[in-house]
């Protein structure tokens, strides 16, 4: 997957106390995603994007579109990903 393909999976950041939580917490980060988009397609799009390795991915549906949890393998590698993409 190239970047184009992988920025219009990912589509931003999803920032609240409770995501912002997470990353301490559970290593996860919270993005806004392209309502089609598939668990492996927002693994590989955060891959391609980011160059972290994703442990695993959960999705929902809001009123703010689709969200998807992306935990990481450590909270090191979930806080420096937060911390490129301006959450902390």
């Amino acid at each position: 997957m190239n970047v184009d393909q992988a920025t219009k999976i990912i589509l931003k950041p999803y920032i609240t106390e409770k995501t912002f939580a997470m990353v301490e917490n559970e290593s996860k980060i919270c993005f806004i995603v392209d309502r089609s988009a598939s668990k492996p397609q927002i693994a590989e799009a955060v891959n391609a994007l980011y160059n972290q390795k994703v442990k695993h991915v959960n999705t929902a549906r809001t009123i703010y579109g689709k969200k998807a949890f992306v935990q990481f393998e450590s909270t090191e590698k979930a806080r420096d990903l937060a911390t490129k993409i301006g959450m902390l």
